[in-house]
């Protein structure tokens, strides 16, 4: 079992940046591969970022792709959403999700696979 707590989020100018950082309990976070995702009002939650289980491995949106970056501290039990360049399109609540199984590429990790989701954290970008 594992329990994930986002921060972070808030309201930001475009142009902006934000932090967002989720928390997760447990002793075996580094054997989980972590994404984040997104969901917008009246759209579906898409997958923004993951880092695989190694952390060798990223996937990026190619919506944010060049703005956004995913990183991981074990020590810490946390993963991060560094966010640059925000845009009023970014506005979003924004998920972390954790996802047990072994690929070695970010980008083999789709959202119907992630098993542990935190409640979610509210980035608001005004133009």
């Amino acid at each position: 079992q594992v329990q994930l707590v986002e921060s972070g989020g808030g309201l930001v100018q475009a142009g902006g940046s934000l932090r967002l950082s989720c928390a997760a309990s447990g002793r075996t976070f580094s054997t989980y591969a972590m994404g984040w995702f997104r969901q917008a009002p009246g759209k579906e939650r898409e997958r923004v970022a993951v880092i695989s289980w190694t952390g060798g491995s990223t996937y990026y949106a190619e919506s944010v792709k060049g703005r956004f970056t995913i990183s991981r501290d074990n020590a810490k039990n946390t993963v991060y959403l560094q966010m640059n360049s925000l845009k009023p399109e970014d506005t979003a609540v924004y998920y972390c999700a954790a996802d047990g199984r072994k690929f070695y590429s970010g980008s083999s990790y789709h959202i119907g696979g992630f098993d542990y989701w935190g409640q979610g954290t509210q980035v608001t970008v005004s133009s």
